[in-house]
């Protein structure tokens, strides 16, 4: 009987260390890098930020604006601080004359007086449809739109822990709420764009370096003050 068993049990010896060799051969299966997760749970959401144009339209008068065309730009100019403050664009029909360049520097002229700088308007021309009644002067700028993740819609079970890893819900909520409560969804889109060096600031300090001397600010004595070692 024990001669009978031994070739059995040297054969499935031999059939283990075949199948352990080749498993030590096949390589580790690559993540997909589609479905690669982000460095930190947040990482793992994306707020969708979109533009739409935020637009007006005015009838050219020659007697300047109405008192419901300044109350239009009133509230656009609030608009437009609101959300961007980037450039804003007046588009007159091109071959209309008098009537639509008198609109035109009204527009301009009030938008200024709205805070808008002058560096921040642009004006063109288009082609206004045949058949039309009259020109129009459309007044529009760029606005941006934060749109955050929907979450909550699929959970995993809380009980299944052995993987270590967090829900797959985790870091959504606060991916959602940056997008609800940014002031300007513009700066999610990109950086803004730095303001000019002072350069007679620049020079003066230079100077002041060159010939030795001090070139911090002058100390304000107003701004000096001692704190009272009296008990109250």
């Amino acid at each position: 009987m024990s001669s009978n068993k031994r070739p059995s049990l040297r054969t499935l010896a031999w059939i283990a260390l075949a199948a352990s060799a080749a498993a030590c051969a096949t390589p580790p299966a690559k993540p997909d890098p589609v479905v690669a997760k982000g460095l930190t749970p947040t990482q793992n959401f994306k707020i969708a930020v979109t533009q739409s144009p935020d637009e007006i339209q005015l009838a050219a008068h020659a007697s300047g604006l109405s008192e419901r065309q300044g109350e239009a730009l009133e509230a656009f100019a609030g608009r437009w601080r609101e959300t961007s403050g980037h450039e804003v664009t007046i588009r007159a029909p091109s071959g209309d004359g008098h009537d639509a360049s008198h609109a035109v520097m009204a527009i301009e002229e009030r938008l200024q007086s709205l805070g808008v700088a002058p560096a921040l308007i642009h004006i063109t021309a288009y082609d206004q449809p045949a058949g039309a009644t009259g020109p129009v002067i459309q007044v529009a700028f760029t606005r941006y739109q934060a749109e955050g993740p929907r979450c909550g819609r699929d959970w995993q079970d809380f009980t299944k822990t052995g993987g270590n890893e967090v829900n797959s819900n985790f870091g959504c909520a606060i991916t959602a709420n940056t997008a609800a409560m940014v002031a300007n969804p513009a700066d999610l889109a990109g950086p803004r764009a730095m303001d000019d060096a002072d350069a007679g600031r620049r020079e003066t300090v230079l100077n002041k370096y060159r010939q030795g001397l001090v070139t911090s600010s002058a100390k304000d004595e107003q701004a000096t003050g001692a704190v009272s070692n009296v008990v109250q």
